[in-house]
């Protein structure tokens, strides 16, 4: 029997309004929140667990819980949501800040290591007022961008690309090409100041 026409128009109504939800959340980045017990006893979360705090001194290693995924010998916090496929776009506030790390790493990095030290983290590392790619210990000069205020990162899984962002001008300043053979996730490394991380958001129109 055919559905009265009121009925039929308002089922289509509400599957084109919910073809756009899913559409809109397709086209949306990952939430995240930096997971506590990765981070090394220098670093401090805030603001919900969306940002991280350098501490020189930091918190005395005896007085934490002994955690095996704790990062032991740097300063360095993952986030808690790992990525397997799709476009992801986050930013990354910096505050007083002269030297860090952001980029992606795998899930089961080395605690007893840093991100970009190895070649299972991708990062662009900003010190001495320069930013250079970073993988496997090996640095690569990255041109046309200066004291950083809020950056951004594209992360392309399926395509093997992370990108830094110009957030004020949403231009791609540099992409790095990845090997990705697993999950990853979100990566900062820190040495003074603040980070604040805005995930949740869309992808920009032409990135």
């Amino acid at each position: 029997m055919a559905l009265p026409f009121a009925r039929t128009f308002c089922l289509y109504r509400w599957g084109a309004k919910r073809l756009g939800v899913v559409a809109a959340e397709a086209r949306r980045g990952i939430s995240f929140r930096l997971e506590e017990k990765t981070a090394h006893s220098s670093l401090a979360l805030f603001k919900g667990d969306t940002g991280v705090r350098y501490g020189m001194v930091g918190l005395e290693p005896t007085k934490l819980a002994l955690n095996v995924e704790r990062f032991r010998e740097w300063a360095v916090v993952l986030a808690d949501t790992a990525v397997t496929s799709g476009r992801h776009y986050w930013e990354v506030t910096v505050k007083r800040s002269q030297q860090f790390r952001i980029g992606v790493a795998d899930m089961d990095i080395s605690r007893d290591s840093c991100i970009g030290a190895d070649d299972r983290s991708w990062v662009f590392t900003y010190a001495q007022r320069k930013w250079h790619t970073m993988l496997a210990n090996e640095k690569t000069p990255i041109e046309g961008i200066g004291q950083p205020e809020k950056v951004g990162l594209l992360l392309e899984y399926e395509a093997q690309k992370l990108s830094l962002v110009d957030a004020s001008q949403v231009t791609v300043i540099h992409t790095l090409k990845t090997d990705f053979r697993g999950p990853v996730v979100p990566a900062f490394a820190l040495w003074d100041g603040e980070l604040l991380t805005h995930s949740g958001l869309e992808v920009p129109e032409g990135l």
